[in-house]
């Protein structure tokens, strides 16, 4: 069992308390660990040099010699010239941020990147290659070999259903086709689509409606999401007026 960030804030930086990003940012270097944050070399390398600098401090000649950055598993595999350059910003631009400010410029960076709060589900698009289906803050996406192919936003899906195995999403103009590997698995696609537009695009849990995904020829499911929506979440964060709890790193 562990801890997991359902719902990923749309903008981190926003959260009032400290311990609340400090949580976020431990699920989002998960994702950077487990390949389903995905970025350009670039990105990697500030990204896990804002993690060195959080977890170890200034670079420090005297503690830190050649090849340090190595005994850390940022992502599921990296190359020498990488761990190199990890080292070099790390070395050269962050020295002097606390943990707090690194994990904050952490959090900042990843939330602009296309796969942040990505749960991948595996698919297969109607010509039979793989696909990743996932419910973002921002809106639907389909990736495909490590690229996003698809991205809608939140307020532009009109509608999603399922039918046994076959998922479709609607879109003004368009309707996408994916097919899960079995009918639970679709149904549960569906249900965390439904609930992630519901979180994500609602002003407020009052407006939160059950949802059906029958027709006339289908008997389906019905689901309604449960819980606030992120705008009263963000809201409710805002009130906090308790100290701030101590956060053991």
């Amino acid at each position: 069992m562990c801890f997991r960030v359902k719902f990923y804030p749309t903008d981190p930086a926003a959260l009032k308390e400290e311990i609340t990003r400090y949580l976020v940012f431990l699920q989002i270097k998960r994702d950077l660990y487990h390949g389903r944050l995905l970025c350009k070399t670039s990105d990697a390398a500030l990204l896990a040099a804002y993690i060195l600098q959080a977890e170890i401090g200034d670079y420090d000649p005297g503690k830190h010699p050649e090849g340090y950055s190595s005994k850390f598993q940022f992502f599921p595999k990296h190359s020498e010239k990488l761990e190199r350059k990890i080292a070099e910003i790390h070395k050269s631009e962050l020295s002097g941020q606390t943990p707090a400010t690194s994990e904050l410029n952490f959090l900042r960076k990843a939330q602009t990147l296309e796969t942040y709060g990505v749960d991948p589900h595996p698919c297969k698009d109607v010509s039979g290659n793989a696909a990743f289906l996932a419910f973002t803050p921002f809106g639907f996406v389909v990736l495909q070999g490590n690229k996003r192919v698809h991205f809608i936003k939140w307020n532009e899906v009109t509608k999603m259903k399922f039918e046994g195995k076959t998922f479709y999403l609607y879109e003004k103009k368009i309707v996408l086709t994916y097919f899960a590997p079995t009918p639970e698995a679709c149904k549960h696609l569906w249900k965390c689509g439904i609930e992630n537009q519901a979180f994500y695009k609602l002003e407020k849990s009052s407006q939160v409606r059950t949802v059906s995904s029958s027709n006339l020829f289908f008997k389906g499911s019905r689901f309604r999401y449960s819980g606030r929506v992120a705008k009263e979440v963000m809201e409710s964060s805002a009130k906090i007026k308790r100290e701030p709890p101590e956060i053991h790193r």
